[in-house]
């Protein structure tokens, strides 16, 4: 989720991608080359290597997949025929397609109903306003838990009478364990949001749900004095450390926002013209627990409810305490669009433990994994190939066939939960953020706008695209893209160029169709300066 990882920038090929060509010359154009000039037989011919096969090979000739690796499997949706294939045995880095067995391992693991719970618990005697004991907030993995949240329950607490505590104020976050970072997890990614701390007691700064997070926003002020610096949410838990300077109008933005290693301290460097828009970026804390905690506290006081003792960090509660306050989260249906639609890594991480806790009583990775391992065995994907490293696909230890993503995307069509899960997906040029998600850019004004779904996945030099669409004829496809060690900053177009050639296509017949105009078919909104970007680029998209 935030940039494109490290990518690194190589020139643009003399060959015109397939999308560009679209683009240039529009859909009929693209088919006709598609079927004419990739396979050198007339739009028409009969069923043969010279129709779909022929089309997608041609697409993988790009220039940018000289010396890299594609995996590529195209399949019937409904009869798991397999249509095409390329080197779809190949173990290669799936980055965000990770997500689509964690997502799926949730949704049949703790199923669509399953929500977390954020608990206020007291210890000790009430009596006259006084709680002579310790409380406790006790989380269970939630990632959406907001400020709001957290205030509404130090409210519930004062509603029950509680003004003041003369013991402690403990943090319960043993759900999970204290391990924070997944493996292989870059050490310069730590600042970024996109590698936040995993914690079974979090909080996320906005309803992107980002969590572990705290939104910096730094504004020019007038010239040669540092820019304003405001924090959502407020809190003291980080110290800003502001050494920028508000420049002249016209002069270059270097502002940099950054957290110093193993420290709360977030250092703002460069210069800020006056009157440039401010600089906003989602920077990871250290230590959720201690931050979601530290928020909390604040909302005590601001209610009213004073404590004596010091707060401590990662206890348990005892069996004994009794509970005072209750915020549940979003059912996981819910739950399943922000974290799918978004490519939210901090939410396939929680549910990875989550998933651990709940088949084997133990809130780790290992765990998680495990449980999420025998599942997708149990869907037919043969797991011996597979390798499955965290639940984001930030690890580049991750290793997935494009053949076993296509398995499993075939095998959960029948899940009770399939519609809800299949709902999450983002959406080919939908131009709704909350519809579209990471897609919402992507295959405007083709067959494939508003029809084909699927899971994005970036890291540097690891790019992929697994999911479903339909194709002239109204066949259902299920198709997987796997694309590794290319050395070109995007080859995104590529995976959209294998998709609008499917939803373009008749491949019940074999072959290239010349697709009648879609319906309610969209234009490319204006392309963003990076891949997978909202208001924030991101990475593993």
């Amino acid at each position: 989720m935030r940039p494109v990882t490290r990518t690194t920038q190589t020139r643009k090929p003399a060959r015109t991608s397939l999308t560009a060509r679209a683009t240039a010359l529009g859909l009929a154009a693209l088919l006709a080359w598609t079927v004419q000039g990739a396979t050198g037989a007339p739009a028409g011919a009969g069923p043969s290597d010279t129709g779909l096969k022929g089309a997608i090979d041609e697409i993988l000739t790009d220039p940018r997949l000289d010396g890299a690796a594609a995996g590529v499997v195209v399949a019937d949706a409904d009869t798991g025929a397999t249509l095409y294939q390329r080197d779809s045995g190949d173990r290669l880095m799936p980055a965000s397609n990770t997500k689509i067995p964690t997502s799926v391992a949730a949704m049949a693991l703790l199923g669509p109903d399953h929500r977390f719970r954020t608990e206020v618990l007291a210890t000790g005697r009430q009596y006259a306003g006084a709680l002579h004991g310790d409380l406790y907030l006790r989380g269970t993995g939630d990632p959406t838990t907001l400020a709001a949240d957290y205030d509404r329950l130090a409210a519930r607490v004062a509603a029950a009478g509680i003004r003041r505590v003369t013991g402690r104020l403990v943090a319960d976050d043993t759900r999970f364990d204290a391990n924070r970072l997944g493996r292989s997890w870059a050490a310069d990614d730590e600042s970024s949001y996109y590698s936040a701390q995993i914690s079974a007691l979090t909080l996320a700064p906005d309803t992107d749900y980002d969590a572990g997070t705290v939104i910096v926003e730094a504004a020019p002020t007038a010239g040669g004095q540092r820019p304003a610096v405001t924090l959502t949410p407020r809190t003291d838990y980080v110290r800003v450390d502001n050494r920028a300077t508000t420049v002249g109008s016209g002069r270059p933005d270097t502002l940099t926002i950054e957290r110093a290693h193993g420290t709360n301290t977030l250092v703002i460097r460069g210069e800020i013209p006056v009157g440039a828009s401010p600089t906003k970026e989602w920077i990871t804390v250290d230590e959720p627990t201690g931050y979601a905690t530290a928020v909390f506290a604040d909302a005590l006081a601001a209610h009213g409810v004073r404590v004596e003792g010091p707060t401590r960090l990662g206890l348990a509660a005892p069996s004994s305490a009794r509970p005072v306050a209750v915020h549940q989260s979003m059912p996981l249906r819910q739950l399943m669009h922000p974290f799918m639609k978004l490519s939210n890594n901090m939410h396939a991480e929680a549910l990875t433990k989550a998933v651990g806790h709940e088949v084997s009583g133990s809130g780790t990775w290992s765990a998680g994994l495990a449980a999420i391992d025998d599942y997708l065995a149990k869907e037919g994907v043969d797991t011996s190939v597979v390798r499955q490293a965290d639940g984001s696909g930030l690890s580049r230890m991750n290793l997935f066939p494009a053949r076993q993503l296509a398995d499993l995307l075939l095998a959960v069509r029948d899940a009770p939960w399939y519609a809800d899960w299949y709902a999450s997906l983002p959406v080919a040029c939908d131009p709704d953020r909350a519809v579209g998600g990471t897609l919402r850019r992507r295959m405007c004004d083709t067959p494939a706008a508003l029809n084909a779904r699927g899971k994005t996945g970036t890291l540097t030099g690891a790019s992929a695209l697994s999911g479903y669409v339909t194709d002239a004829a109204g066949r259902r496809l299920v198709y997987s893209v796997v694309l590794n060690n290319h050395l070109a900053s995007s080859v995104k177009d590529i995976e959209d160029a294998i998709v609008v050639t499917l939803a373009s296509s008749d491949t019940a017949a074999g072959d290239i169709a010349q697709a009648s105009p879609r319906p309610e078919r969209r234009t490319a909104p204006p392309a963003p300066s990076l891949e997978c970007t909202w208001h924030k680029p991101r990475t593993g998209c």
